[in-house]
């Protein structure tokens, strides 16, 4: 779904110091980490861990969460088809921008359809890369750090992904990490080492 702009008599002004600028400045890579699964499967404990290792390897880094951005600039939306394509499509504008600052990027939502999730890679190109982590539903239930699906049993929480509202998986993610079966530290291991060619 394109959004209608309602700007008008508006210019796009060409900054002299661009992104490879800033990327030869920082010496990395801007890139946007996405990081798509279900609710438990361990995305935000993982893309959190990760941020520490690439920054204790000197690398500038900021980490975009699901949660937080609810917090204030996505904080109007709810979770309709609609609200989670609008949070989709903020996140996607912000993430752009951060890439552009040559800043290794990562961002953690759940992202349920496949069609927001190439509208991002769309937009960043070469830049994006899909982190899909895997992890069975039922093992996201048992774990159920927020307690979320417990409140979907008590039919306090509808429209929750994975349940009564669709998850579609990646088709081709560059990433794909099983956090079922690999510990936290694993899972960064195995990221930072498909990461290197981006250092």
């Amino acid at each position: 779904m394109e959004m209608e702009k309602k700007s008008a008599n508006i210019v796009w002004h060409q900054h002299k110091i661009n992104k490879q600028s800033r990327e030869e400045s920082l010496g990395q890579k801007g890139i946007l980490l996405w990081f798509t699964g279900l609710s438990g499967s361990g995305k935000s404990t993982i893309a959190s861990a990760l941020e520490q290792k690439l920054w204790a390897l000197g690398k500038h880094t900021y980490l975009l969460d699901g949660d937080n951005i609810r917090h204030g600039l996505n904080g109007d939306l709810g979770f309709s088809d609609e609200d989670r394509k609008e949070n989709i499509r903020r996140i996607k504008e912000v993430a752009k921008l951060f890439v552009d600052a040559g800043t290794i990027t990562i961002a953690s939502f759940i992202a349920p359809f496949k069609e927001d999730r190439a509208s991002v890679r769309k937009v960043l190109g070469q830049n994006f890369i899909e982190v899909f982590i895997d992890c069975p539903l039922e093992v996201c239930q048992q774990r159920d750090p927020k307690g979320l699906y417990k409140k979907v049993e008590m039919g306090e929480i509808k429209n929750f992904t994975g349940i009564d509202s669709p998850y579609e998986k990646p088709d081709q993610p560059e990433i794909i990490i099983q956090s079922n079966q690999l510990s936290v530290e694993e899972s960064v291991d195995t990221i930072i080492e498909k990461l290197k060619p981006y250092f």
